[in-house]
């Protein structure tokens, strides 16, 4: 049976996350999705990162967008409240080691200077790859109670789905979130276009399922999120054994648990019957699949030189 390979904000683990290097090094590495994170700007922009706010992990302050500017330093700030201009200030391409919540900078190879990119910047590198057989797993990030850092979740959807059609991407993407708001958004306005139901622990909760109730499903999370409109149930890994396994199976959806990194973990998912793994680690899964007799995806390589 094949096993997809997600790689996951690019391949984190290898390379700076949710920034072109990084993804540019997935597809060279292999994926058959390539996973990233997008939110808006106070300028209505469209932009990769997994936080609400300008994360000191994966972002340090270079200078500011003009001279006086108020809101700098930016780094802590809300997305929503800085222009691209302001973000793409900021060096994304450098882990901080002595950061006590980082877990990757001693595998993850820097490339100082990267700048935030924008989703139509994204595409255009994939473009640039000549990679469609890739697929884009594009996942929008709203926290439902946090209103005051998420755009609004029909016009992000909208917006979403507006940069993808314009570069001819909607058949060769999926939409995600943990905001089930936006399978409902997605479902109404591209019903062609995968829906991934992301969900974990902390998200068992009606505000963020679209108002729906777990206990209404006999707390069968499958059943809740194929009611969702979801397409694919893809949980924190933590929660796929044998008995969730079969719940996906009776609600008609595939499995693909975030995020695996080690192999071990990814054999006994394998063994159950998921469909895809998401991995910060593409490179340590292709390993397992040709161990395991399964075909990992094709590399791929530019064909000419993308514009960021």
């Amino acid at each position: 049976m094949h096993v997809e390979i997600h790689g996951h904000r690019g391949a984190r683990g290898l390379r700076p996350e949710n920034t072109l290097p990084g993804l540019a090094h997935a597809l060279e590495v292999g994926v058959d999705a390539l996973e990233f994170d997008v939110a808006m700007t106070a300028d209505r922009r469209l932009v990769l990162t997994h936080d609400l706010t300008v994360s000191a992990v994966t972002s340090a302050d270079v200078r500011p967008a003009f001279r006086g500017d108020p809101l700098f330093p930016y780094v802590g700030r809300p997305i929503g409240s800085l222009t691209l201009a302001q973000l793409r200030t900021l060096d994304c391409g450098v882990r901080l080691p002595q950061h006590p919540e980082d877990r990757f900078a001693a595998t993850q190879v820097p490339v100082p200077d990267t700048r935030m990119p924008t989703l139509g910047a994204v595409l255009g590198l994939v473009d640039a790859y000549g990679a469609d057989g890739v697929r884009l797993h594009v996942e929008l990030k709203s926290d439902p109670t946090r209103p005051d850092l998420s755009a609004d979740p029909r016009e992000l959807t909208e917006m979403v789905v507006a940069e993808l059609d314009r570069h001819h991407r909607l058949g060769r993407a999926a939409i995600l979130s943990f905001d089930w708001r936006i399978l409902r958004i997605a479902r109404e306005l591209v019903p062609a276009t995968q829906r991934y139901a992301l969900i974990e622990l902390d998200t068992l909760d009606s505000v963020w399922l679209d108002g729906l109730e777990l206990a209404d499903f006999g707390g069968d999370v499958p059943a809740a999120a194929a009611a969702a409109g979801g397409t694919t149930v893809s949980p924190e890994h933590v929660m796929v054994d044998e008995h969730f396994m079969r719940q996906a199976a009776a609600a008609g959806l595939p499995v693909v648990p975030w995020t695996v990194n080690a192999t071990g973990r990814a054999a006994e998912l394998a063994d159950l019957g998921v469909a895809g793994i998401v991995t910060d680690y593409p490179d340590r899964m292709r390993t397992l699949w040709t161990e395991r007799g399964l075909t990992p995806p094709a590399p791929v390589t530019a064909r000419r030189t993308a514009a960021v």
